[in-house]
C-alpha cells in the first residue's frame, strides 16, 4: 500500500544569527512565502522564520540558512557557542533542508582552499571543495548577471558577490578511498551544478561554479538576499516544502 505525501501543516526555518544579512534573509523569507500562498491553488504551509544563536533554538527548525560572513569567524562562534556539532547533525545526520550563502556554502563544504593558517572547521554536507575570495578583496566585490536554470524564465538574476568563494572540486568517493576529480569529468555525480558565472579574465577559460545542490544542501556563492529579488528564495521553500513531504532525506525536487 502507498502512502500519498502530505504537506506539512507549520514550518518553521532558521537563519544561523552569528554574522552576516540575518534580517535581510528573514525579509526576504517572508516575502517568498506570502508570494507562494498568494499563488497556490491549494493550502500551503504556516511558515515561521527564527533567529538562531543557541542548539535549542537550531532544533525547532525544520530548514535552515547559513547567512554570509567571514566563515573562519563564525566556525569559531559556533563551536563557542555550542553549535558545530548540532548544525552537523542537522545537516548530515537529520537531512534536513539547509541552504548556504557565500560564507555559508563555505561551511557546507567537505573542503577548502586559501583558508587562514591553521585551516578551519567546517559543517559539511556538500562533496565539493571551495576556494574561498575567489575574486578577490572587498573592494573587489561586484555584481554580475546570472542564468540560472532552476529559475523560471526571466530577467538574469543579479548576483551580488563579496568576497565570494567558488566551487573548484567535485569531491568523489568511493569505498574505503577519497579523491577529488575534474568538475568536467564527473558527469552524473550526485552534486548537481545549480549556475555558473564567467572567469575573471586571465584566469583561464570557461565558467566558475557558483551554485550548487546535493541532497537537502543548497549553497550559492553570491548573496540573493541583498536584493529585492525573491525568486531564489522563493524557489528554496519550495524545495523545502517538497522535501518535508518526502521525509526530509532528498531535496531534490523538480526545477
Amino acid at each position: 500500500m502507498t502512502v500519498d505525501a502530505v504537506t506539512p501543516q507549520q514550518i518553521t526555518v532558521g537563519v544561523l544569527a552569528l554574522q552576516g544579512g540575518v534580517i535581510e534573509h528573514i525579509s526576504l523569507l517572508q516575502k517568498a512565502a506570502a508570494q507562494l500562498s498568494s499563488q497556490s491553488s491549494t493550502p500551503t504551509p504556516q511558515f515561521s522564520f527564527i533567529q538562531v544563536r543557541t542548539a535549542a533554538q537550531l532544533s525547532q527548525c525544520d530548514a535552515l540558512i547559513i547567512p554570509g560572513g567571514e566563515s573562519t569567524t563564525m566556525a569559531i562562534v559556533a563551536r563557542r557557542l555550542g553549535l558545530l556539532d548540532p548544525l552537523r547533525e542537522f545537516v548530515k545526520v537529520q537531512h534536513k533542508p539547509t541552504w548556504g550563502t557565500c560564507a555559508g556554502l563555505v561551511m557546507l563544504a567537505s573542503a577548502a582552499s586559501a583558508t587562514k593558517q591553521g585551516g578551519q572547521e567546517l559543517i559539511g554536507g556538500l562533496d565539493v571543495k571551495v576556494l574561498r575570495n575567489r575574486y578577490g578583496t572587498q573592494l573587489q566585490s561586484f555584481v554580475g548577471d546570472l542564468r540560472l536554470p532552476f529559475l523560471e524564465e526571466g530577467e538574469p538574476f543579479r548576483g551580488v558577490f563579496i568576497r565570494a568563494p567558488v566551487v573548484e572540486e567535485i569531491i568523489s568517493s568511493g569505498p574505503g578511498t577519497a579523491e577529488v576529480d575534474e568538475v568536467a569529468k564527473l558527469k552524473g555525480n550526485q552534486v548537481e551544478v545549480m549556475g555558473t558565472y564567467p572567469k575573471p579574465q586571465g584566469t583561464g577559460e570557461g565558467e566558475d561554479i557558483v551554485a550548487v545542490r546535493q541532497g537537502n544542501v543548497f549553497g550559492t556563492s553570491f548573496h540573493p538576499e541583498l536584493t529585492d529579488d525573491v525568486r531564489i528564495h522563493t524557489w528554496w521553500l519550495k524545495q523545502v516544502v517538497e522535501g518535508l513531504k518526502s521525509g526530509g532525506r532528498d531535496v531534490q525536487a523538480q526545477s
